[in-house]
């Protein structure tokens, strides 16, 4: 366990998390208006979603099936109940003055995460409750110096509000909740995660307490959109309360923001409470009542997931845990890895894409899904090095001009003369020469200086530019320096 230490001993923080994530659909979760990120302010903005007088909400299927996908996703209960409330409060860009969301009966229950964490440990975190409501519209105060704009593009789009238990007791095991979330949703196509553009994010709620104790009290820091944000604010608002109970001070709950700039976080408003919102069924929707034949077709149709993939690469491909992990936690990642490796030795080509591939890829800021060196020009580059036309020295090489040009590898081969030497006669001529330069040095080796061997090795490669089968030299070298 991981404990931050006081001037009055050791504490711990204890972590929820809230994440609001987008549902993939055409349509708003009541409306038939579109959903596409970046459109002209309020040109995706219906009657429903301004809050006409009269206009009535028609529940989008498709977000509902999206809900229960995602459940299942989470290995949680679907409740074939549920109900949708108003909660009400009142903001500019809420026309209605409150939000339909569900409350005391959600969509989905109980449910769990398994964490992979960096020191090859999992831990599981509990999941509250995932339940559907709709976003609000957004409000503008940096399009006038005197006036706030407000755009009601989100007003009405489909959110899953995926509720945590408090288990997380680091910020690295709520990094880690977070790219697992994500990495499911995506797995499932309920939510791409991005966080950059707001579909995914999440509101961070964090207390302290001396090991042992009860829980403390939390303070809830809102909007966080970026994972490194969450991890960032959970350090500065853990040692915030921290300081504040060991100067004699107590902590109040309350709503606080992060500041991106300044790296702090800043109180908002004292913490609602449910009662504060009036929750009560929306008298305009009907209770939601599932079949549960329709929820088991849905699972029928679920993908195989990270921890069901997880364990088949390493069952089947017989990788490491953490390379079976670094290969799963994207769909494309793994889809990507699974064509490279049909056929072939899956750890070359495990260590290919993870190494190669993925370092290349961080270094130019792209996704694997904008490689400029596809998953079958990849294979073609290792069957080059499993027939023995290139050397692996000659492949690295390679796959530098492939990365730059898209070219096939075999292409880059014949255009460079880059295959590999494996004519014995040229390889024991290059190595003859070595060793009549450098007669000293051979009988410094056959007088015991064993350490040579490397340099003569090198030089034969240097003579042959890196072409000339190391196996091939290696044997021969051997031969002929002990002959």
């Amino acid at each position: 366990m991981s404990y931050i230490q006081g001037e009055t001993g050791e504490w711990e923080i204890v972590i929820g998390l809230e994440v609001h994530a987008q549902v993939i659909s055409n349509a708003k979760l009541f409306s038939g208006s579109a959903t596409d990120f970046g459109a002209a302010p309020n040109s995706q903005v219906s009657f429903v979603d301004a809050a006409f007088p009269g206009m009535l909400p028609v529940i989008n299927e498709r977000c509902i099936e999206q809900a229960v996908r995602t459940g299942l996703g989470l290995k949680a209960q679907i409740n074939l109940h549920s109900v949708f409330d108003r909660k009400n409060y009142f903001y500019a860009d809420l026309p209605q003055g409150y939000q339909i969301s569900q409350f005391l009966q959600p969509i989905v229950g109980k449910g769990e995460i398994v964490l992979d964490l960096p020191d090859g440990t999992s831990r599981t975190v509990g999941i509250t409750r995932l339940h559907l409501e709709q976003d609000a519209g957004k409000s503008l105060h940096d399009q006038h110096p005197a006036k706030t704009y407000i755009d009601l593009n989100r007003s009405g789009v489909a959110l899953m509000e995926i509720v945590s238990e408090p288990d997380m007791r680091t910020s690295e095991e709520a990094g880690a909740y977070l790219r697992k979330l994500r990495s499911i949703l995506r797995y499932l196509g309920t939510c791409d995660g991005n966080m950059e553009e707001g579909s995914m994010r999440c509101d961070v709620n964090v207390s302290v307490r001396k090991p042992g104790d009860a829980f403390g009290t939390r303070c809830e820091i809102k909007n966080v959109n970026s994972i490194r944000f969450v991890m960032a604010a959970i350090e500065y608002e853990a040692r915030r309360q921290i300081e504040v109970i060991e100067e004699g001070g107590t902590i109040k709950q309350e709503t606080r923001l992060w500041d991106t700039t300044k790296f702090v976080t800043r109180s908002m408003r004292s913490k609602e409470e449910a009662h504060d919102y009036r929750y009560f069924p929306d008298p305009d929707l009907l209770p939601l009542e599932l079949d549960a034949d329709w929820v088991e077709a849905i699972k029928q149709t679920l993908p195989e997931l990270p921890d069901d993939k997880k364990a088949r690469f390493i069952e089947d491909y017989k990788l490491s845990v953490y390379d079976a992990g670094v290969l799963v936690s994207e769909r494309a990642k793994a889809d990507y890895f699974e064509t490279v490796a049909k056929g072939r030795d899956p750890k070359l080509a495990s260590n290919w894409v993870t190494g190669e591939l993925f370092g290349y890829l961080n270094k130019a800021g792209k996704e694997i899904e904008d490689s400029p060196v596809s998953a079958e020009n990849l294979g073609g580059l290792i069957d080059l090095i499993a027939d023995n036309t290139i050397s692996g020295r000659i492949a690295k090489e390679v796959f530098d001009t492939m990365f730059e040009t898209g070219e096939k590898a075999a292409a880059i081969v014949e255009k460079k003369g880059l295959r590999q030497v494996t004519d014995t006669s040229a390889i024991e001529s290059a190595i003859d020469a070595v060793m009549t330069a450098n007669a000293d040095k051979v009988a410094e080796f056959r007088g015991g200086k064993d350490k040579l061997f490397g340099f003569f090795v090198g030089q034969v490669m240097k003579a042959t530019q890196g072409k000339a089968n190391p196996a091939m030299v290696n044997d021969i070298l051997t031969a002929k320096l002990k002959g």
